[in-house]
């Protein structure tokens, strides 16, 4: 399925860029849902800010609740000092997760299938298992940074297995906060995974979320970045302990993108990940 320049990108570089991967039909059926989705939210219900600068801003109760749900979460500049929405509602999204891919129907048939299956088989995936999905809308002018981070900190297994699959719903550019990654950096001296973000139950008390630092490693400098525009339609893979962000969107212009978390089930998968599911519903497949 991969030429072997995209081997060759995958093994150096620890990113692959497929453009095409969904067709328009696909794309624009998801951000039609995605917007749906907010229109029947409802503010007053339990929701929280997003912030990956800030994590106290987002409740705990909310992100764990929505391992086997499908909540909207607040862009941090979409409130107040209070709590009050200063912007529509239907600009104030940060994203929608974490199991639409389970619990949405459409969403559903835009994760699963044989060329999906059949590209995480070839990227080394033996038996893969969807643990998460996320619409992330990055808003036109408050559309928040995203800061360095590894995935693999999010869903530690052993040994580490966790892929991205990254599927750009709009175009993402320069101007409206596309994705940057640093090359190479899942390998090598400096491919250590930096942090791990766990969920600690300590007795007597609610569940609370914490990151726990691991190693000093810094994060990579502006020179060590490349950019990663890509038209709609385009789907990016990379492994978990690659190093991406994406900056601002100050731009008039929305940058949807939707997110699968992918690891494989021959690995185990730490209990100590925020994120679990109860037998109610089992982790699936991409198939």
């Amino acid at each position: 399925m991969l030429t072997p320049d995209q081997r060759q990108a995958w093994q150096h570089d620890g990113c692959l860029v497929l453009p095409g991967f969904k067709p328009a039909a696909e794309t624009d059926a998801a951000c039609r849902r995605a917007r749906e989705i907010v229109a029947a939210f409802d503010p007053g219900a339990t929701s929280s800010r997003f912030s990956t600068r800030d994590r106290s801003k987002l409740a705990d109760a909310a992100l764990l609740d929505s391992a086997e749900a499908v909540h909207c979460f607040f862009e941090e500049e979409a409130l107040d000092g209070e709590g009050r929405l200063c912007v529509p509602k239907d600009r104030s999204i940060n994203k929608i997760g974490h199991a639409l891919h389970d619990r949405d129907a459409v969403f559903d048939a835009f994760s699963h299938g044989a060329e999906l299956a059949a590209l995480a088989s070839a990227l080394g995936l033996v038996r893969p298992q969807v643990w998460q999905s996320q619409v992330i809308f990055k808003q036109p002018h408050i559309g928040g940074e995203v800061g360095w981070h590894q995935d693999a900190s999010f869903f530690v297994t052993t040994p580490q297995t966790v892929l991205t699959f990254w599927f750009a719903l709009e175009d993402a550019t320069l101007d409206n906060g596309c994705l940057w990654v640093q090359p190479g950096g899942h390998r090598g001296p400096g491919s250590v995974l930096r942090e791990q973000y766990v969920c600690e139950r300590p007795a007597g008390a609610p569940p609370r979320l914490v990151m726990k630092p691991l190693h000093a490693t810094p994060w990579p400098t502006a020179a060590q970045a490349r950019a990663l525009p890509v038209a709609a339609g385009t789907l990016v893979v990379f492994p978990g302990l690659l190093p991406h962000y994406s900056p601002p969107n100050r731009s008039a212009k929305s940058r949807l993108a939707y997110t699968l978390h992918v690891t494989d089930g021959t690995a185990a998968y730490a209990p100590e990940n925020w994120l679990q599911r109860s037998a109610a519903l089992p982790v699936r497949g991409l198939a």
